[in-house]
This record gives C-alpha cells, structure tokens and sequence, in this order.
C-alpha cells in the first residue's frame, strides 16, 4: 500500500527524518512511536503531502485516497450531521446533479443520470447520513447535538467533528495523530472498536498504550531519524525493544573485553622484536572492528514525585444528600453521598457533559452545594489539576519565577527541588514557559498543584499532553503518593493502574460501579446493543402477529449466536496457539542473527495473527454478552 524509500527530511538546519524506510501493507494497522519532537507529527505531514521531503520518496498507489483530521476545528451554520456528510464532496456533487436532472423531468442525457445513480450506489450514498450519525454518536453526540449547528459547539467538540468526518470518509490510509486528545473515556473506548475493524491501511499516533495494543498489528519506532517495524502491539515492542537493548549490551561487553585484551597485548609487545608482528596484527583486527553501538536510553529517567501529606483523621471530604450545578434551581448533580478517606483512589466514569468535571469542581472547592451538606476536614490541602488549567500559565514567566510568586516565604533552593521532583532540570526551571513543550506545562502544573504537599489530589484529564514514559512515571507516582485521589482520564490504562474504586456520574447521580474497566467497556456495548434495539423495535409492527415474529426471530439469533460464540472461541484457541509459537521465535536472539527477510516475514506473521486475535475476541464476546 504504502513504502518509504530514504526518506530525508530537515528543518532549521537539523536532519529530522534521515533515510527512513517502511513498507506499510495494504489492510494494515500500524502505531507510529517515538519520543516527543522525534519528527512523528512531521512524517505524518510528509505521507499527507503537506510537506516535502529532501531525499528519499513515498510512494502509494495511483488514486489511492489519503486522510488526515483537519488541523483547524470545522465550523459554520451546518449541523454536524451535514457537516460530516460534506466531507465526501463527490457524494454531495452526484447527488446535486440527479437533483437538477430530476428537476428537469428527466431530459437530457439518460446514461448519464443511469451512470450517476450506479456511482450513487457504490459509494453507499444513500447510507450515509446514518453512517455519519453513528459515528458521531460513537463519538458522544446525542440526536439533538447532531442536528444542531456546528458553530454552537466548543473547540474541543468541533474537533471531534473533524474525527468524525475524516471517519466517515474511509480513506485508503488513515493517518491519525492523537486522535483521543479531545475524547472523554466513552468516546475512546468506541473508537477504539473502530479503529480495530478499520478495512484499510491505518497509521496511528498515540501516547495510548491500550489503543495502541488493541488497534495495532505492528508498531514503526522513530528514532534519531530512522524507522523500526517491530511485529505487535506497544507491549509486544517494548520486550522486543529491552532484549534488543540487553543483547546489543551484551556483544557491545564482548567486544569492548576483546579490544582490550588486545590493545593490552600491543602495549606490552609492539617495541619487542620477537613479538613486533604479532602485535601489528593485533592493531589491525582492532581497526577492523566495527563498534556495537548500543541505543542511548533518555537523557534522564522522568519522575514524579508528589509530597506526601501530614496526616489527617478521616474522612476528608464528606457529602450529606448534596445537589451541584451552576444556575440555580437547575442542578447538575444531585443525592451525593459520598465519602472520601486518605488511603482512596477513585476514577469517575461517565460521558463528558454529565458532571464529572462539576463534582471535581465541588471537592475542590470551586463550587459550593446548592443543597445538602458538606464537611471538609479543617486543615485539609487539595490539589486541584483541571484539563484547561495550561491556558492560564504566564507564557512570558519561568517555572521558577511562577514558583516564587506563589511561594515567596519559601528558600529559591527548595524551589528549584521541587521543581526538580517534576523533572525539571536546572536549565528547564530558567526557560520561558512559552517555550515549553506541552508535556512540560502539564509537568508544570502538577509541580504547582503540590506545592502545599495536598492531602488529596482531583486530577482531571492529567495525561492529555503527556507521551507513553510520561504516563508511565505518573502511574508510578500516584500509587507511591500517600493521599487520596480522585482521577477523570480518557487513558483505560491509567485508570486501572492506579484506581481501586470506580464512581460512575450519569442521570443527575453519582453510584459506585461494581466491576472494572472490562467490565465497564461491556456496560457500554451493552448500552449501545439496547439502543440499536430500540430503534429496530420502535419501527416494528405491534400485535400479537409481531410478537411471534419477533419471538422466532430471538429464537433465531440465540442459536445463531450459540453458533458464533461456539466458532469464536475454538478459533480463538487455535490464535493463542499459533500467536504462543510465534512468539517464542520472536524471543530466540538467534532470529535477529539471520537474514532480515526471514525476521521481517515473521513479525509480519505474528502481527496477522495478533489482529485476528483481537477480531476472535471481539466476535466472541458480543455473542457472549448477546446471549446474556
């Protein structure tokens, strides 16, 4: 479908991409990693054709059909419905031009109108407004926000617009970049059932470790300007990536042992005549030695490390019958009891708009209960990191300068340590705030929000701009930290990594959630399932006639789905099997020992075998859960 042939690509005199190479099948779902300003945003604009390489070249087929979200958020009158549908211009311009035939009573050419309607079909013209309004509900827009005007709608939301329609368009090669950036948890996990049945070629970047093992039959790493294919998710190429690292070490120990027992014997014989020859020939294989050169790991391993508080008696928050909202007699939320103590970890679940931000806002003080009751415990130091919180940093100050205005009693050298709990570096500390990366910011901001050492921590949507070993680090520091937190996240992983409890926000409530994310992404599904019944019901016959009819066609699809589930899981078992093998050749060195040819029909193997896994999967567990 796709291959790079040394490809070059520099900007401001720095070489970006240099002399990459990757073969990308047509039908296959690839993860493009590296570290934050590797150059991934930048291949992307390279395949997009938005920019133009320096050597090298990228070739796809003739006609082949590229898409990528649009970098500025769609807007105007339309309603999102139409806004989407406007993204497949030559359905808009057939459909335009059988309605002025039409209009004309049929004159003029009809091969022409025949041509046109065939065309109509093939593309599904006359689906797509329903396709366009399923993937938008996948996205988190109710009917009513699918016919209300795009231009009502919030940055964020417009840009799930913008996934919506490059969706919708179903290229040839879907380029996505972040595409859960501006998706609450609901929205992600629907994508990601999405993305794992797209038909055709996908390239993705994402800090998502659980999209990324999920959609992805291979993952291309970029780094220092090259591009690796390692077979299998992001799990699959972080092992692969370690043992390549330790066997590289490894030869590099061997190597290095060797030149210098080598050079020893040359320092020791090269002025004695008897062993003067013997001694040349030993600088010569030392010359001939091309060195191991093993992948530097980062600069310095990220951290965080949040202070831990002074102890307090439980609880730290409690909610008696409380109601939330922001106009009033209109309450967002209401019958809150709740309780939170200092050894909790709790993650909210719920559509974005249902609340969550709303009761973040509560707990941390921002909104006070429009009824009921709520006790605080009298010293108690929340911090508090909101999703928008970036947007407020002076762009013009230093971290350490916005250090100083918040903490002007305290010493600058513990200022710069504190600092340094969030890995910023004695320089970072000095550069303007304007000049830091996304991922910095909100490293920023965290280190802000711990300045006091808070006894609890309300961290809403915390990883938007952090990469995979940033993610990591805060997983580690949440489980280390001694408070309480209370986590809204987009990111499966992070969630159940660090949460032991799970509240879920819908209809005006908050309620515990009995189960874990499995068990919530089956919630969903369900949910989904009875919706679409819904409204195949709602245009059924009624009477006892369509009873029965409907009776039979249960019976029907409860054997058919017997039969599936049957199917699937014995398919499944044979996958396991093959993906076992595969995989225990894949950890044999002596596979990276050979012909390159051989590695990379393998990887490709276990690849193929990993998303008919994930398809096996999924077939048996919507049986399973339809059956139930």
């Amino acid at each position: 479908m796709m291959r790079i042939t040394d490809l070059t690509y520099r900007i401001a005199g720095r070489t970006l991409i240099d002399g990459a190479r990757l073969a990308l099948p047509e039908g296959h779902h690839a993860g493009l990693v590296g570290r934050n300003g590797a150059g991934k945003t930048t291949l992307l604009r390279l395949i997009a054709g938005e920019l133009h390489g320096d050597g090298g070249g990228i070739e796809l087929p003739k006609h082949a059909r590229i898409g990528m979200v649009a970098q500025e958020a769609p807007d105007g009158p339309e309603s999102l419905v139409e806004t989407v549908l406007a993204a497949a211009p030559e359905r808009s311009r057939l459909l335009a031009e059988a309605a002025l035939r039409q209009a004309q009573d049929g004159a003029g050419d009809g091969a022409r109108i025949a041509e046109i309607h065939e065309r109509l079909g093939d593309i599904g013209a006359h689906a797509a407004p329903a396709r366009a309004a399923a993937i938008l509900a996948g996205l988190g827009f109710d009917e009513a926000a699918q016919a209300r005007p795009c231009q009502d709608f919030s940055g964020g939301w417009r840009m799930r617009v913008a996934l919506a329609a490059v969706l919708f368009v179903a290229p040839d090669l879907l380029l996505l970049d972040e595409p859960t950036n501006h998706l609450d948890l609901e929205a992600t996990l629907w994508l990601d059932g999405f993305l794992k049945t797209y038909p055709h070629s996908l390239l993705l970047v994402s800090h998502d470790r659980d999209l990324l093992n999920r959609v992805v039959d291979r993952i291309v790493h970029l780094d220092r300007g090259r591009l690796t294919v390692y077979a299998g998710g992001y799990d699959a190429f972080e092992r692969t990536l370690a043992e390549r690292q330790a066997n590289l070490a490894a030869q590099a120990a061997k190597q290095a042992a060797q030149r210098k027992h080598m050079q020893a014997f040359v320092d020791r014989f090269r002025y004695k005549a008897s062993k003067a020859r013997q001694a040349q020939s030993r600088l010569k294989a030392i010359a001939r030695m091309t060195p191991i050169v093993v992948e530097a790991g980062d600069e310095w391993s990220l951290k965080f490390d949040f202070p831990a508080p002074a102890p307090l008696a439980p609880p730290l928050i409690a909610l008696d019958d409380a109601a939330v909202g922001y106009e009033a007699g209109k309450p967002v939320l209401r019958g809150l009891d709740l309780r939170i103590d200092g050894d909790d970890r709790i993650a909210l679940l719920g559509a974005n708009g249902n609340g969550k931000s709303t009761l973040a806002k509560l707990l941390a003080g921002r909104l006070k209960p429009m009824t009921g009751g709520l006790r605080r415990s009298a010293k108690l130091k929340v911090g508090y990191f909101a999703q928008h919180q970036g947007d407020e940093l002076d762009l013009n100050a230093t971290p350490l300068a916005i250090l100083e205005r918040l903490m002007p009693q305290t010493p600058e050298q513990k200022r710069r340590a504190h600092l340094g709990r969030f890995g910023f570096s004695q320089d970072k500390a000095l550069t303007r705030v304007g000049a830091l990366s996304g991922g910095e910011k909100a490293r920023l901001l965290f280190a802000i929000m711990c300045r006091e050492a808070p006894h609890i921590l309300l961290l809403d949507e915390p990883t938007n701009h952090l990469d995979i070993d940033a993610r990591e680090a805060l997983v580690q520091a949440i489980n280390a930290y001694d408070g309480a937190v209370v986590l809204i996240s987009h990111d499966p992983h992070l969630i159940e990594l660090t949460a032991d409890r799970l509240w879920l926000v819908a209809d005006g409530a908050v309620t515990p959630f009995d189960g874990d994310m499995d068990d919530y992404r089956k919630l969903l599904l369900d949910r989904r399932r009875e919706r679409k019944t819904e409204k195949r019901g709602g245009a059924g016959g009624n009477g006892r006639k369509g009873q029965r009819r409907a009776a039979a066609e249960t019976r029907a699809a409860g054997q058919h789905l017997r039969q599936a589930a049957k199917q699937a899981e014995k398919r499944l078992a044979a996958l396991q099997a093959e993906e076992a093998r595969l995989e225990a050749r894949l950890a044999d060195p002596a596979v990276y020992g050979g012909p390159t040819a051989d590695l990379m029909a393998l990887q490709v193997k276990f690849g193929e075998v990993r998303k008919k896994i994930a398809a096996a999967e999924d077939a048996w567990l919507e049986a399973q859960a339809a059956l139930d």
